[in-house]
């Protein structure tokens, strides 16, 4: 497979332009980059470095590993703690989270498809491009094949086997591990566009968005820096000049991050930081949600066991709960198995705002776990049912442990247990919400040619997870894109030669 020219060379790209920047070589940065490749020249600008020849990142017997090995500039996992006081995880390496996640891969429900509003046609043909390329049926293996029993013993019927649509019960989802536990993460796809129109630049990390000095409302490139953080220099890459676009798709976190640090958000804020206010967006950074998860270490003390990530899935009716488990690395010697379960829904709503205007350093985010009473109340009957796979016959026969009576006991002492082990499941969203701070066609509302398209677009999360629907997501708003602009060609041809304009005469 043919891959595009990749640079961590700043001055390479420095004053060039291309018919579209994209900021975030990430999970729908890469699917949307080899789309539009088809057609027109694409720059991605990664923060991070190449996934390729990382054994922490390619290879499933290394699952987790790198979620320990975090630091402040290259490590392709960044840590991050939200003001909640829990730590999470950002990909920053081309691929993206899809690099650092579990692999599951299941689609997003038909009725997240149809509140959305997207083409039914062309989501299913774009979730089949991706599947064709990056998407394979797991091998089940020691582990996950107890807990799918443990699944079903609990009551998560019926069982679908190996399925790919968010549908309730117990099932089998793909994964972007191949049957030889290599993973491909979304990096894969760009070597399925047109690999000489792509030209990625790593270890980039972008400053903000340049607006045309006449329209101050129009995007006409990007500041970047070198992420490492040896320099604040900073260079730029401009669009092409009649219809070119810069597109973010640096995530939930990078993408109202980027809107912030260019001017675009709540004034007041901007005027706290000295930043010039392009356009008072209200809603950046607002309608920010994390599902609220809980894990149950379900072995009495850490082992050596072969690291798993997770292949089955366990949807509570009504779709309210998603229930994994995975034998995941405590150090780079030990492993425990958890159980985890997270609120599908989450009422919660949470903030992000700029702590800094180095664009290097984490923005500040509050999720507000469990502040709403309902979340609170779902998360009570969630660990009820945790504790129903934990004490199933073939999990504690497996375990060799004592199947107990009653872990815990009433409201009070599980709201507390709540409270005190909520974490998150991963799957954070939110800031530049459809309807909100982009329009259906995810452009920037009141701004030109600058568009987002990512996870950060979404209110709530898709199916169980939403690696699928971020990575369908890119190609579908790529092929959306390109038949926008091929309508928009045959327009300018047409408005170029007028029906009806008087016959030369022949000589």
């Amino acid at each position: 497979m043919q891959m595009p020219y990749m640079t961590s060379d700043p001055k390479e790209i420095s004053g060039k332009s291309f018919d579209y920047i994209i900021v975030g070589g990430g999970t729908a940065g890469c699917s949307l980059a080899a789309t539009l490749s088809e057609k027109f020249s694409v720059l991605v600008i990664e923060r991070g470095g190449s996934p390729y020849g990382d054994p922490l990142v390619e290879e499933r017997q290394y699952f987790g590993y790198s979620l320990l090995q975090t630091d402040d500039y290259s490590s392709v996992a960044q840590s991050f703690t939200s003001r909640d006081g829990i730590e999470n995880y950002r990909g920053r390496v081309l691929g993206g989270s899809s690099a650092i996640n579990g692999g599951f891969y299941s689609r997003a429900s038909e009725e997240f498809v149809k509140k959305a509003g997207w083409d039914k046609d062309l989501v299913q043909d774009s979730y089949k491009w991706v599947e064709s390329k990056v998407v394979f049926m797991p091998q089940l293996t020691q582990w996950q094949s107890v807990v799918q029993f443990g699944f079903l013993e609990a009551g998560f019927y019926p069982y679908n086997g190996y399925n790919l649509e968010h549908t309730q019960g117990t099932k089998i989802g793909g994964s972007i591990y191949d049957q030889c536990g290599k993973r491909h993460t979304s990096a894969d796809l760009l070597g399925h566009g047109k690999p000489s129109c792509i030209t990625v630049l790593l270890n980039a990390t972008v400053k903000s968005v340049i607006f045309d000095g006449n329209n101050k409302t129009r995007a006409v490139g990007v500041r970047f820096m070198k992420s490492d953080g040896s320099s604040s220099k900073s260079y730029k890459a401009h669009v092409e000049k009649h219809r070119g676009e810069v597109i973010l798709a640096a995530g939930a976190l990078g993408s109202p991050q980027i809107l912030l640090l260019s001017g675009i958000g709540p004034e007041n804020h901007l005027r706290d930081l000295d930043i010039p206010v392009i356009l008072n967006l209200k809603e950046v950074g607002r309608k920010m949600s994390d599902n609220p998860g809980i894990s149950l270490l379900v072995d009495r003390f850490s082992q050596n066991r072969t690291l798993e990530p997770p292949q089955v899935a366990a949807i509570a009716e009504g779709y309210k709960f998603i229930l994994e488990s995975e034998v995941l690395p405590t150090n780079f010697t030990t492993t425990r198995i958890s159980i985890a379960a997270k609120i599908a829904f989450p009422k919660s709503k949470g903030r992000l705002k700029l702590s800094s205007t180095d664009p290097r350093e984490n923005p500040s985010v509050k999720f507000n776990y469990l502040e709403r009473e309902e979340d609170l109340d779902a998360c009570l009957e969630m660990v009820l049912l945790l504790q129903h796979v934990a004490r199933s016959e073939t999990v504690t026969f497996f375990l060799g442990t004592q199947n107990q009576e009653k872990l815990l006991g009433g409201d009070e002492e599980l709201k507390s247990f709540c409270k005190e082990n909520v974490r998150t499941y991963y799957h954070y969203h939110g800031g530049c919400v459809v309807g909100s701070v982009v329009d259906e066609d995810y452009r920037v509302n009141g701004v030109k040619r600058l568009r987002v398209v990512d996870g950060s677009t979404f209110e709530e999360s898709p199916g169980t997870n939403p690696m699928a629907t971020v990575l369908m997501l890119g190609r579908y708003q790529g092929i959306k894109i390109l038949r926008e602009r091929e309508t928009e060609k045959d327009e300018d041809e047409r408005i170029q030669s007028p029906q009806g304009s008087p016959q030369q005469p022949q000589p």
